[in-house]
């Protein structure tokens, strides 16, 4: 079922993503009077298609192939390779014959929609479902340092208090992706009250760009918020409230201790010391073959987190400082992944990979952040100066424009057939990595 829902989440992002960029190209197109010969949701790859009808001059469709989607613009070089269209004179109605401005203006209608479509999602979440944020000062029992927190020098039980000297109001300050993305950057830390600054080396976006690494999460008791029906911690007779202190008989006080306990016992009986009512109790259980009881933890920070709403002038402003701050950090970790800062093996991402973010629980706040973020990014890959994108055409017509005549349709054939190999390459590697990870987990 987690799974259905992944995909399902993500094919609906992709579905209102790419259906709304084409229909920047097709819009643009039809406002020149330029005719537009298919519009896609998704490639109809090797003319199979999922349902398609005609109105006017236009064949709509569902194509099988949910990577995308396209517009087929009349008199136009594009992915279809259509090269018989080009052996006659051009009509009035192609792509070929209209000023470079105006070719210039369809090509990046769709780039202009995504990006105005992200800010748009952005304000309207802010406005809708508002902010809930966790205060450093009312953190009571500090951080859980991960594996590279620990390489670092974090420690359990730290409590993070700012970044780069500037002190940090809520605990998603010091969470920032431009934390880890720009160099040169230290956390403020309080241990045993004494203030401590630990340097976050060079690499460190690195050895968390596999998204498996985390550098700290808050540290939580042990204590039982619900349990799974006919789990382990269920038969076992473990009730909401129940605080786990020690696994056979080796002492845990917190929730990420014993998980990282369990592990060692799957599909093995264990026994459970755990403290209900202010008594001490002990039980058995039989673990998951996974090493899991089955529970769901409480957060004793929960009460103290603050709910922030927005009118929606207010939303507007920090919905697009939002945006442009999630675009800034995305292009900074494309120019590292680039320049070879960020292995692309645990950094670079498909289908799958994208699917996993969405998580296998359906929450609308997290499907439109996400669905946001996409939008931002999809409207900067667009961009790139790569043939067979929007960016590679607003390259050649920009070139059009110095050299004040068009480039030959051969050149332009060649360069398409260029990008779709570079495409294609990339698209190969990314759903290779998603396959090499979902394998190697």
């Amino acid at each position: 079922m987690d799974a259905l829902i992944m995909a399902g989440q993500i094919i609906l992002a992709l579905a209102i993503l790419v259906t709304l960029h084409e229909l920047g190209h097709f819009a643009a197109a039809r406002l020149f009077g330029i005719k537009v010969e298919k519009f896609y949701l998704f490639f109809d790859a090797w003319g199979f298609k999922l349902f398609s009808f005609k109105k006017g001059d236009t064949e709509y469709g569902i194509g099988w192939l949910p990577l995308g989607g396209y517009v087929k613009i009349a008199g136009m070089v594009d992915e279809s390779m259509d090269s018989e269209q080009l052996k006659s004179e051009p009509k009035d109605w192609e792509f070929r014959s209209k000023p470079a401005w105006q070719r210039l203006i369809v090509m990046i209608g769709g780039v202009t929609v995504n990006f105005v479509l992200g800010i748009l999602i952005y304000i309207f979440s802010l406005w809708y479902y508002g902010d809930s944020r966790l205060p450093v000062e009312k953190v009571k029992f500090g951080i859980n340092a991960k594996e590279v927190g620990k390489e670092i020098g974090l420690r359990d039980g730290d409590l993070i208090t700012g970044v780069n000297g500037i002190k940090a109001k809520y605990v998603d300050e010091t969470k920032k992706p431009s934390i880890f993305l720009n160099d040169g950057n230290h956390y403020d830390v309080l241990r045993d009250n004494q203030s401590i600054e630990i340097a976050l080396p060079k690499d460190i976006v690195n050895r968390i760009s596999d998204k498996k690494n985390s550098i700290f999460d808050l540290r939580l008791p042990c204590i039982i918020d619900s349990t799974e029906k006919k789990s382990p911690a269920d038969i076992a007779g473990l009730k909401k409230g129940d605080q786990i202190i020690a696994v056979n008989d080796t002492a845990t006080a917190y929730h990420h201790e014993v998980k990282e306990h369990l592990v060692f016992y799957a599909n093995k009986s264990i026994k459970l010391t755990y403290v209900r009512n202010g008594d001490t109790l002990n039980c058995k259980a039989k673990l998951t073959k996974d090493g899991r009881l089955g529970f769901f933890p409480q957060d004793p920070n929960e009460k103290d987190y603050i709910d922030f709403t927005y009118t929606f002038g207010q939303s507007v402003p920090l919905g697009y400082s939002r945006a442009m701050e999630s675009l800034s950090d995305n292009i900074t970790g494309l120019k590292k992944l680039v320049s070879g800062k960020i292995d692309p093996r645990k950094s670079v991402q498909g289908p799958i990979g994208i699917a996993t973010m969405f998580g296998g629980t359906w929450e609308w706040s997290r499907f439109w952040a996400l669905t946001g973020l996409l939008s931002l990014i999809l409207a900067f890959m667009n961009l790139l100066p790569i043939p067979a994108l929007d960016g590679g055409h607003v390259v050649f017509l920009i070139i059009e424009m110095i050299i004040r005549r068009p480039l030959s349709d051969k050149f332009m054939q060649v360069m398409q057939v260029i990008g779709m190999v570079i495409l294609l390459s990339l698209m190969v590697f990314a759903f290779g990595n998603d396959i090499f990870k979902l394998f190697n987990k």
